[in-house]
C-alpha cells in the first residue's frame, strides 16, 4: 500500500505535464477561485490516509500538515488567480512556506521513526503537486517550463551540461574532501537502471520544480533573465545542503559548494531548454553517478 500512495502522488505529478489537464485546472480555479480552499482539506486527507497506513496517524499531526497547506494557500489566495507576469513577495512567501518547513524537518517529532521515511516522501509529492497547482494553474506563471520535450535540445544539452559540469565537480569535490576518489559500482549494482529513476522521480525533478520552475524563474520574472540572478538561485540551492549531513557535520559548506556549482549547470540548462526536464536529467546524471562511483 505505501508503494500505491507514493505511486498515485507521482502519477498526479506526472499527470500535470498535460497541457489539456493544466489548461482544465487553470480555468476552474480562475472562474471559482474558491475551489483554492479544497487543497488544505484534500491534502491533509491524503497525509492523514497515509499516516494511517503506518500507524502514525494523530490530530496533532493532522492538525499540522492542515495548517502546512494551508499557509502557502492563503498567501496565494489573498492575491487572487490570474496569469501573472510579475511575482510578488506574497509569491516568494508561498515558495518559502512549501519549501522551509520540509527543509527543516518540521513535525518529525510527531512521527514514528520507523515511519518518517515514508510518510516524508508523502509530503514531498504533497508539496510538489500543491506547488503546481498554485503556481500552474491558480496563479499562472509563464516560463515555469512543466511541459514535455519540444525540441532535440531538451535531450542533449542535459549531456552536454554534464560533460562540462562533471570534471569541475569531480576534482573539485575530491579536493575539498567532499568525495573519495573514484571507484567501481560495488558488486550487484545490477540496479544501476532502476536507481536512476528513483533519483530522478524522488530527488532531481522535485529539486528542480522547487528550485527552477518556481525560485529561479520567478527571481528572473522579477529581476530578469541574467547571470547575477542565475547565481543568486544556485546560492539558494547550494545553500538548501547546509543541513544535509553525511560524512562531513553540519554546516556542511563542502556540500553547499558543490551543490552551488551544480546548481548554477542545472539552471543553465533550464534556461537553455524547454522543459524542466532537462535539469532533472543533467541533475539526476550527476546524483547517480555520485552515488555509484564516488
Amino acid at each position: 500500500m505505501q508503494t500505491l500512495v507514493l505511486a498515485l502522488l507521482l502519477a498526479g505529478v506526472f499527470g500535470l505535464f498535460s497541457t489539456a489537464v493544466q489548461e482544465g485546472l487553470r480555468r476552474r480555479f480562475h472562474r471559482q477561485p474558491a475551489w483554492i480552499w479544497l487543497l488544505p482539506l484534500l491534502f491533509t486527507a491524503i497525509f492523514a490516509g497515509a499516516a494511517f497506513l503506518v500507524g502514525a496517524c494523530s490530530w496533532p499531526l493532522c492538525l499540522l500538515v492542515f495548517v502546512y497547506v494551508a499557509m502557502p494557500v492563503c498567501s496565494m489566495a489573498i492575491q487572487g488567480p490570474g496569469v501573472i507576469k510579475r511575482p510578488t513577495a506574497g509569491d516568494f512567501l508561498a515558495i518559502a512556506l512549501l519549501w522551509l518547513p520540509l527543509e527543516l524537518g518540521a513535525g518529525a517529532a510527531l512521527i514514528p521513526r520507523s515511519a518518517q521515511g515514508f510518510l516524508h516522501s508523502v509530503a514531498y509529492g504533497i508539496a510538489t503537486l500543491l506547488g503546481l497547482l498554485l503556481f500552474l494553474a491558480f496563479r499562472s506563471f509563464p516560463e515555469l517550463k512543466y511541459n514535455l520535450p519540444r525540441s532535440r535540445r531538451d535531450f542533449w544539452l542535459p549531456f552536454a551540461g554534464f560533460v562540462a559540469v562533471a570534471p569541475v565537480l569531480i576534482l573539485l569535490g575530491i579536493a575539498i574532501g567532499f568525495i573519495p576518489s573514484p571507484h567501481l559500482p560495488p558488486q550487484g549494482a545490477g540496479g544501476m537502471p532502476a536507481a536512476a529513476g528513483v533519483i530522478f522521480a524522488g530527488t532531481a525533478l522535485p529539486e528542480e520544480i522547487l528550485f527552477r520552475s518556481l525560485i529561479q524563474n520567478l527571481l528572473m520574472l522579477r529581476f530578469g533573465s541574467n547571470m547575477p540572478v542565475l547565481f543568486a538561485a544556485s546560492l539558494i540551492f547550494g545553500a538548501a545542503h547546509l543541513n544535509n549531513g553525511g560524512p562531513q557535520a553540519v554546516p556542511n559548506w563542502r556540500y553547499m559548494i558543490v551543490a552551488t556549482i551544480a546548481g548554477f549547470a542545472y539552471g543553465r540548462v533550464f534556461q537553455l531548454a524547454d522543459t524542466v526536464l532537462s535539469s532533472a536529467a543533467l541533475h539526476t546524471l550527476v546524483d547517480w553517478t555520485k552515488h555509484f562511483f564516488f
